[in-house]
C-alpha cells in the first residue's frame, strides 16, 4: 500500500505546492496561505507548522489532477445553403 501522495512518513514535510488547501496570498508580507488552517506566512505554511507543533502538517490533500483530457468541442458555424441563382455585377 505504498501511495506516492501518501504523506504519513514522519521523516518528509509534505510539499505545500501540491497541496489542494495551499494558496498565495496578495500581501507581500505574508505571501502564502494554509486555506484549511486558516493563516498566512512568510514561510511554506508546512514549516510554520512543524516550527509550532513539532509534527508534520496533517492536512495534506493533494490537488485534483490538472493535466485530465480536455473535450474537443467542435465550432458550430451557421452555413446558408447556397443560391442556385448566378449574380452579375
Amino acid at each position: 500500500m505504498n501511495n506516492a501522495h501518501s504523506h504519513e512518513s514522519t521523516t518528509q514535510a509534505p510539499n505545500c505546492w501540491q497541496c489542494r488547501h495551499f494558496a498565495i496570498s496578495w500581501d507581500p508580507k505574508v505571501p502564502y496561505v494554509c486555506r484549511m488552517m486558516g493563516f498566512k506566512s512568510r514561510m511554506v505554511p508546512s514549516f510554520e507548522v512543524f516550527r509550532a507543533d513539532g509534527n508534520h502538517c496533517r492536512g495534506f490533500a493533494p490537488k485534483a489532477d490538472v493535466q485530465k483530457e480536455e473535450k474537443v468541442v467542435p465550432i458550430q458555424r451557421s452555413v446558408k445553403p447556397t443560391s442556385r441563382f448566378v449574380w452579375k455585377a
